[in-house]
């Protein structure tokens, strides 16, 4: 099934982006844009919180998308906006529109409405000052994207239609960079993302002084490859808003990965990874956690084994990428395979 994107000569679209921020999200919005080039489309970042500065992050140089800070808003062409900033659709009358959805507790969290999640499961609409933002199921011009089996049962739950799938892959060097690295010799470390799910995430570590729990904190891309290129195991009991980038450069890079059932870590789609190494966040389970991580640190050999179809689709995913962009953009694999 096609995206019913209607695409001629003429159009441009445009990628909106935030300015001067480095995250898994935006640099897949780059991605996007660089891939569609390839392909001989006029797609452009649209920069938004643009302040007069250079827009363009450092780490995204690389890229060499070019950008813009204006719309035109004409039906020939396409505005596509993350999930965080649906309001911007409506800015403009006849661009056509899409959502693409990198996850989906960013989006209820992105406005901060106390009970946003209880308000929307009644249907409110919302507004920001005096500027509307996307309420499910209302809006039937507006086309879908989505990143992660999570985000498309959401969706399909809330009664979403044009639902098309468009993932992401990991960035390029890291993939080579671990690859290299494949001699590294493990230690018995265990890692984990203090960003999210730490309160719980510390009271498994409060529980066991005998295992050398390592935080991924204030560090570059190259260390957190050799920081997870040396550990064994790497555990997230956060909230997983989207399909995670960290718990697949984990996985490429040799760890065992231990998760909780939230968000996208409750689809295998998402983290493919036996049942055995997923938990709830309940304060019962901190002992079997515990046990887990030390069956993977003793058993390494064996147990990093049973990753080994989970690291195959990662390598694979650049190039489920870009089949999913013909897909969705209408591109005659003639002209470009």
């Amino acid at each position: 099934m096609t995206s019913d994107l209607i695409i001629k000569n003429e159009t441009i679209i445009y990628v909106a982006c935030p300015a001067n921020i480095a995250t898994g999200g935006p640099e897949l919005l780059q991605q996007l844009v660089f891939e569609l080039r390839k392909f001989g489309l006029n797609a452009n970042i649209y920069y938004y919180s643009y302040k007069n500065q250079n827009p363009v992050h450092e780490a995204y140089i690389k890229y060499n998308n070019p950008y813009t800070t204006k719309i035109i808003d004409s039906l020939d062409n396409i505005l596509i906006v993350p999930e965080v900033k649906t309001n911007l659709l409506f800015e403009y009358k006849n661009v056509q529109k899409v959502i693409w959805w990198l996850s989906i507790d960013n989006y209820y969290n992105a406005f901060n409405h106390k009970n946003s999640i209880k308000r929307f499961l009644k249907n409110i609409s919302y507004k920001i000052g005096l500027k509307k933002i996307y309420k499910f199921n209302t809006h039937c011009n507006i086309k879908h994207f989505v990143q992660s089996e999570y985000a498309k049962q959401h969706l399909y739950a809330k009664g979403v239609s044009n639902i098309h799938f468009l993932g992401d892959y990991l960035n390029d060097v890291f993939i080579t960079n671990q690859l290299s690295k494949q001699q590294t010799i493990k230690k018995d470390i265990v890692v984990y993302n203090p960003q999210k799910g730490i309160e719980f995430t510390q009271k498994i570590i409060s529980s066991e002084s005998s295992i050398s729990f390592i935080p991924i904190h204030n560090m570059t891309r190259e260390q957190v490859s050799d920081l997870l290129s040396q550990a064994k195991v790497y555990i997230d009991f956060g909230n997983h808003p989207g399909k995670d980038r960290i718990p697949r450069e984990a996985t490429i890079s040799g760890c065992c990965i231990i998760t909780n059932r939230m968000g996208s870590a409750n689809y295998y789609q998402d983290v493919p990874i036996d049942d055995e190494f997923k938990f709830d966040n309940h304060i019962d389970e901190i002992s079997n956690i515990i046990k887990k991580i030390k069956d993977c640190l003793d058993n390494y050999e064996q147990y990093t084994a049973r990753f080994e179809s989970y690291r195959t689709m990662i390598v694979g995913e650049q190039e489920q990428f870009i089949k999913d962009i013909k897909k969705i953009f209408l591109i005659d694999k003639s002209k470009v395979d």
